[in-house]
């Protein structure tokens, strides 16, 4: 059984599915080509709150949840990127929106040079203010090569590393310019983020308290998001709203070690005696590690359906930007 749809919204969640900035790249075409798609899976995650509060205000510290998942194959993840990738060009086609066939595409010098190679690509992110995750990008077989436009991975990386990579990625986003100021047509990128856990964060964190953490598979927003770049500009669909399917698709255990808790606990309890005694407010906090096995075939099918919900929102306002 699978249960989906979009995630519970919170008191102050974003209303509106998708975010979209139309800078009129799609205005009088007739075709697309969908050069890049590439579907990105979370293994790693770290999550923290920082003054979780507790007893006598003593205990205010960072609490964090260190997730991992295994099991996934490089297969699972090609056949996911590969279903997702083929059910976003069936509903173009469905409404309407021709695509340069691939063989054509791929056969331009421009489109060449802004291939990367066939993938995987592996990055680290920031997932938002206060977490970070480490994301295996795949693209689809169908595709010769995987192209990423600038912009389109939240990577964290700094100094050097980051200096290279942004000059080859401007390499990179201008070939892609010359393709589309030479043919006319627009490029379209598409970005799917998948992850496999769902981190709760109380409003309120106690003794005992601060980041829950449950299995489930989404794609994330925000992170997710379909670009074109086209000779008049460029337009931006972000998806706003998570898209979950929960199901049998993940076992889940705490992989906290018992030293680590006694040390903890340990930690904390010497934190309320000291800030009792007025000596002052330690900032100790707790660490949870979890570990998530992935069910083989379960998973797979939970990450499709998980995005063919987005591309379903995708797709159709892609289609009203003509």
């Amino acid at each position: 059984m699978l249960a989906i749809g979009m995630a519970a919204a919170p008191a102050m969640a974003k209303e509106e599915v998708v975010k979209v900035k139309d800078r009129k790249a799609m205005t009088g075409a007739t075709q697309v080509a969908v050069a890049a798609f590439n579907v990105g899976f979370i293994f790693e995650s770290t999550d923290q709150i920082a003054k979780t509060g507790g007893m006598l205000g003593a205990f205010g510290g960072v609490t964090k949840a260190k997730s991992e998942l295994v099991g996934v194959t490089p297969e699972m993840m090609q056949a996911i990127a590969d279903a997702a990738y083929a059910d976003f060009m069936d509903k173009l086609a469905a409404q309407g929106v021709a695509t340069v066939p691939v063989s054509t595409l791929f056969a331009d010098a421009n489109i060449a040079k802004a291939s990367e190679g066939n993938g995987p690509r592996e990055a680290k992110i920031m997932l938002e203010k206060k977490s970070s995750g480490v994301a295996t990008f795949v693209k689809p077989s169908a595709l010769p090569g995987q192209i990423v436009l600038t912009g389109d991975l939240p990577e964290k990386d700094g100094g050097f590393m980051a200096i290279g990579k942004n000059i080859a990625a401007g390499g990179r986003q201008a070939a892609i310019a010359s393709y589309v100021r030479e043919t006319g047509i627009p490029v379209v990128s598409v970005v799917y983020l998948i992850d496999f856990s769902d981190q709760k964060r109380p409003g309120a964190f106690s003794f005992g308290g601060g980041v829950k953490v449950n299995a489930n598979l989404s794609v994330v927003p925000d992170y997710s998001k379909v670009t074109v770049l086209g000779k008049k500009g460029q337009n931006d669909i972000v998806l706003q709203q998570q898209m979950s399917v929960d199901g049998d698709f993940i076992e889940q255990a705490e992989a906290t070690g018992g030293t680590e808790k006694t040390a903890q606990a340990a930690a904390n309890i010497g934190g309320g005696i000291a800030a009792a005694m007025g000596i002052g407010t330690p900032r100790i906090g707790k660490t949870r590690k979890y570990a998530f096995n992935a069910k083989p075939g379960n998973y797979e099918q939970g990450a499709t359906q998980a995005a063919t919900m987005a591309n379903d929102v995708m797709v159709g306002q892609l289609a009203a930007l003509r």
